[in-house]
């Protein structure tokens, strides 16, 4: 069974590798009861004669529904899995997990991307992958360079926006350590008293590839004019919507598969009025809990971050360090983290 599924996964990555398709967003209600095996995607079009000439794919709805089954342990309950329509063609969620290294190469302190040697840093990076995909066979693991892009700082800085964007020069370095392992990337912004709509547009030459995707944190926004750190910020459910809406033109601008969204949260109030967040087939929503301390905090703070208020995905982060400050002294292993419900399809490592 974990084999058969893992290799239709592969197959299906591997077909779609060779052709990128885009489609609206349609707003109506997802099928709850996932009863088609497939469905057909056709790329928006101008006329007829422009139809005849585009190319029909497929994707794989009984793997999806299988996978969405396995990620609630194959207990659904009337918030999990979240309904919604299925995605485009090229989509990474279910039919991967991803697991990702965290930080900023100027910085020792904000994560293990900035504190081990290139080589060293890959290397852990690789074992994680392999402990992950021991730890649940049934999904496929990709690899992550998530690499903070815009960072919140503790002086106004130019414009007085309290954030600072990365040159890009170490956008475009992100981009080859990726390369090497082939990983998939994303820029994570953190707007201090910026916002969305002015950030994400800088860094659309980057989002408008195919694996390049999206982290935004909403503990850097600080909308009461706080300095970044004094107190934890938030994002309206209306915020992190402008997101997928902006990636999703994205998505239809330039025909790449559907981008993942990852949203930092750790506390309720991080993410106020979530209902106001829609889903779309061009972009797939990972609410992300990265709180820090021993196992029964983390999850707890899993299931007010991620359980309590379903969006669509759930991720969970791991600190190599302040996780261990506390007793048992050590970091969740994989299936303690699997055992999570939903079971996060992102993880991250700081």
């Amino acid at each position: 069974m974990n084999y058969s599924i893992k290799g239709m996964v592969k197959f299906i990555t591997v077909l779609l590798s060779f052709a990128l398709v885009t489609a609206g967003c349609r707003k109506a209600e997802a099928d709850k009861n996932y009863k088609a095996d497939t469905i057909n995607v056709v790329p928006p079009v101008a006329d007829k004669e422009e139809r005849a000439g585009s190319v029909e794919l497929t994707i794989d709805t009984a793997l999806f529904n299988l996978l969405q089954r396995h990620l609630v342990h194959n207990k659904p309950n009337n918030k999990w899995p979240v309904p919604m329509e299925y995605p485009l063609p090229g989509a990474l969620l279910p039919f991967n997990r991803i697991v990702a290294y965290y930080g900023n190469f100027y910085s020792k302190g904000m994560g293990i991307l900035g504190e081990l040697p290139e080589h060293e840093m890959l290397g852990r990076l690789q074992q994680e992958v392999n402990n992950w995909e021991a730890a649940d066979p049934q999904i496929p693991v990709i690899p992550a360079i998530h690499y903070i892009a815009v960072t919140a700082q503790g002086s106004p800085g130019k414009g007085a926006k309290y954030r600072l964007r990365m040159p890009f020069s170490q956008i475009d370095k992100a981009l080859e350590v990726a390369k090497k392992i082939n990983a998939v990337v994303f820029l994570d912004v953190q707007v201090g008293h910026s916002t969305l709509q002015e950030e994400l547009p800088e860094l659309e030459p980057y989002l408008k590839l195919p694996n390049v995707h999206l982290g935004i944190d909403p503990e850097y926004s600080m909308k009461g004019g706080q300095v970044p750190c004094a107190t934890i910020g938030y994002f309206d459910g209306a915020d992190v919507d402008y997101a997928v809406r902006y990636l999703q033109g994205i998505v239809k601008k330039y025909g790449v598969p559907p981008k993942i969204l990852v949203v930092h949260r750790f506390t309720q109030g991080m993410i106020t009025n979530y209902k106001r967040i829609k889903l779309c087939r061009e972009v797939q929503i990972v609410i992300h809990m990265d709180g820090f301390g021993f196992p029964g905090k983390k999850r707890d703070s899993y299931k007010v971050a991620v359980t309590n208020e379903p969006i669509q995905f759930g991720g969970f982060k791991l600190f190599y360090k302040n996780d261990k400050l506390s007793k048992p002294y050590r970091l969740m292993a994989p299936e303690e983290v699997l055992a999570l419900y939903p079971s996060p399809v992102y993880i991250q490592y700081q």
